[in-house]
């Protein structure tokens, strides 16, 4: 099997309390669809800082990614259409897929 990340970028907030639990509910509901391919689920990402090329450190992220969740499966098709169940797409958030290389040493 191949390891593949699945990055979350964008997506709005929830207009409410409820509607932030409804979304949740969902979001658990899928990972937990995932089962055993799942390998690092939810990795939500806060308080980013960039380092620049001079050195020099800013606060916020030049991107839009949220978080991440890694998955171990047979083919970038089978991680795509994963992905494609997301419920993160419900909130017009948008997903790169990617597979991880593995590199010797």
């Amino acid at each position: 099997m191949t390891q593949y990340v699945i990055v979350y970028l964008g997506g709005d907030q929830p207009s409410s309390p409820e509607e932030g639990k409804q979304h949740m509910a969902k979001y658990m509901e899928w990972l937990s669809a995932l089962g055993d391919s799942a390998v690092s689920p939810a990795n939500p990402l806060k308080n980013t800082s960039t380092v620049n090329s001079d050195g020099t450190v800013t606060t916020g992220g030049t991107t839009t990614m949220s978080g991440y969740t890694i998955i171990d499966v047979d083919s970038m098709d089978e991680a795509l259409s994963i992905a494609k169940d997301c419920p993160f797409l419900d909130i017009g958030g948008s997903l790169e897929v990617s597979e991880i290389m593995q590199v010797p040493g």
